[in-house]
């Protein structure tokens, strides 16, 4: 890869996505899954990659119940037509699409960055 492309870059394989910083950091991790399908690269999951989409708000608040994930609502990413809630340990986000008359179904999940910012360090350094 060059360092003279712009930074930072999105990578994808599948529904995964990560966001790299210029020093190579992974600075954003996450996974579409507005899809029929999720697929995913089979050698971090094993298997075939591919799941079933679709899972509704009650499903995951359930499963993270289930492995005692504390969670709470985003309230930053819920409004219109959406809602969001964030597991509070990891930090991970859980976004929902509300489709009309219908129960919200997940449509993105992300696991935030640690607040990297090199442009700053790199600034400095570059005189």
């Amino acid at each position: 890869m060059s360092r003279n492309r712009k930074w930072p870059r999105l990578f994808a394989y599948g529904d995964l996505e990560l966001s790299v910083c210029h020093c190579r950091k992974v600075s954003l991790i996450c996974v579409q899954t507005w899809r029929d399908v999720v697929e995913l690269p089979p050698s971090v999951v094993g298997g075939t990659g591919t799941f079933p989409a679709g899972l509704k708000h009650a499903d995951v608040v359930s499963a993270l119940d289930r492995a005692g994930c504390s969670w709470e609502p985003h309230a930053p990413l819920t409004f219109g037509n959406q809602c969001s809630l964030t597991a509070i340990a990891s930090g991970a986000n859980f976004t929902f699409e509300i489709p009309k008359g219908e129960e919200p179904v997940l449509n993105v999940m992300a696991l935030p960055g640690d607040g990297h910012d090199c442009s700053a360090r790199t600034a400095g350094q570059d005189h």
